[in-house]
């Protein structure tokens, strides 16, 4: 999950800005908490695709 549409319950501004102690916590537990937290949901679609494309590629040649 992505921080930068997340909003603050405590401060009603979006998590990615920091700007109260909740919003610093969160956003800081979410980037330790996996990789690809950091990543926007295009370039992990693009990532996806080429996966896909270099498996279909390799059951061509094998095939």
């Amino acid at each position: 999950m992505t921080y930068d549409r997340l909003v603050c319950a405590n401060c009603a501004a979006p998590v990615s800005e920091g700007r109260c102690h909740v919003c610093r916590a969160n956003r800081e537990r979410l980037q330790q908490e996996n990789f690809l937290s950091g990543l926007n949901p295009m370039a992990l679609i693009a990532l996806l695709a080429v996966l896909i494309a270099a498996v279909a590629l390799l059951a061509h040649q094998t095939a």
